[in-house]
């Protein structure tokens, strides 16, 4: 793959680049009316989308940092965005343009004071695995392998202004309106930002670790502050497979429920019993050893549940309080979809579409066992993805609705659902984590 031997630092560099990209959006609106006259417009349409698809995952790859960051959770919307945006902003789970050695040993010495020879036997420049926020090398100490991940430069220091630059973009994708709508995205720079604090990442890998060591079937790599700092981590190297990669081959269908269920175990576990949760579940951040066991990494996404969130978003995993409309509708105050300030136009709106999304989203909890290879379970959430996506009746009432704290536990749930189907995940115990 072909390596990257500078990455724009400045606001104006990265804004700079972001206004070349829209260019090309222009043009390929364009190319997309000429089309328009000769083809249909379902061929059309699927030319624009893989035209500007290709267009701004280039950019942002070269970009890294914040803005590759938010095209990596929205290729986890499957339900949302365009097949031709998921398929191209998937790359950035775990294959993106590497830094070249060259600028890796640069940014090694500024990030730790030394070269990576003062501190390793060896040490690969070549990186074997590239995202959003860093990349990875493989270094040995003493007949010791490890997995030296290296903060790309400029990352931390420009999350505000990329995600002021990409803010307009979010806004009238999500229809977000209201004079309080700064609050999500103050959410995501938090979270961003304490993504790039690789020694809060190594204090939250540890303790996840540790808490979570019992279940079954589940591994962690043990993480080394001396050959640690701010902007790198080192940890042991694990040798596996990605998910996506795992699944494309995997025929065993009893192995894919054990890696279900133990994937299934360690997020409810997390979620009731800690109180946070490993908010980035994409296939990047977990693999499959030879033996069939799963290894969790990367724990520079945690998501803490308050209590106040928490109570009342599962309350509506249950059958009973969807089905009571008082309660119901309770619970949706509590949780800020519905807004006292809401027409009741509103109102009944968003209470009838929340009651379809959970009723359909909720399913698992409603049963001792769930198959997660279910094709007609993920089918219904993708028509209602769709069918929500297109509405011109919400896309003309206030989408600025609902607590904060949704955006990262519902990326989170979408994400596991995802994983889950990949994996092929059949008669998976629900709470079986409350006896672990």
């Amino acid at each position: 793959m072909k390596t990257i031997d500078s990455i724009p630092i400045s606001k104006i560099s990265r804004a700079s680049k972001l206004v070349t990209t829209g260019a090309k959006v222009g043009v390929n609106y364009l190319k997309y009316y000429g089309d328009k006259i000769t083809k249909s417009e379902a061929e059309a349409k699927e030319r624009l989308n893989q035209n500007n698809a290709e267009d701004i995952y280039d950019s942002l790859k070269q970009l890294k940092g914040s803005a590759l960051k938010v095209a990596q959770m929205l290729s986890m919307e499957k339900s949302i965005l365009p097949q031709a945006y998921v398929e191209k902003f998937s790359l950035s789970q775990f294959s993106v343009p590497p830094l070249s050695p060259p600028l890796v040993i640069k940014t090694f010495k500024k990030y730790f004071g030394k070269h990576p020879d003062d501190l390793f036997d060896t040490f690969n420049a070549t990186s074997v695995n590239a995202a959003s926020i860093g990349q990875v090398h493989i270094a040995e100490k003493n007949g010791k392998k490890f997995a030296v991940k290296i903060q790309y430069p400029g990352v931390a220091e420009s999350i505000a202004s990329d995600l002021a630059l990409v803010k307009p973009v979010a806004i009238k994708m999500f229809n977000i309106k209201g004079k309080d709508s700064d609050k999500y995205f103050k959410e995501v720079e938090d979270k961003l930002t304490e993504e790039t604090n690789y020694n809060l990442e190594i204090a939250q890998s540890k303790a996840v670790a540790d808490a979570c060591k019992h279940i079954p079937n589940l591994k962690f790599p043990e993480y080394y502050e001396d050959l640690s700092s701010e902007r790198i981590i080192t940890m042991d190297y694990m040798d596996g497979e990605h998910i996506s990669e795992f699944a494309s081959h995997n025929t065993d269908q009893e192995k894919a429920t054990q890696l279900g269920q133990a994937l299934w175990d360690f997020y409810m576990f997390q979620i009731h019993n800690l109180k946070k949760v490993h908010a980035d579940p994409h296939p990047g951040n977990f693999l499959i050893s030879k033996d069939g066991q799963l290894i969790a990494l990367d724990f520079g996404c945690m998501k803490t549940i308050p209590e106040e969130f928490y109570k009342p978003y599962f309350d509506l995993t249950e059958k009973d309080i969807i089905n009571q409309p008082e309660k119901f509708k309770e619970k949706l105050y509590e949780l800020e979809i519905l807004r006292p300030d809401d027409s009741e136009e509103e109102i009944i709106f968003f209470t009838d579409m929340f009651h379809e999304l959970l009723s359909l989203f909720t399913q698992p909890f409603h049963s001792e066992e769930f198959d997660f290879s279910d094709d007609n379970f993920f089918g219904k959430i993708t028509e209602m993805g769709q069918k929500y996506t297109k509405s011109t009746e919400l896309r003309n009432m206030n989408g600025n609705r609902g607590s904060k704290h949704f955006i990262y536990i519902n990326r989170t749930f979408f994400g596991l659902y995802n994983l889950m189907f990949d994996l092929n995940a059949k008669n998976i115990k629900i709470n079986n984590f409350i006896n672990l």
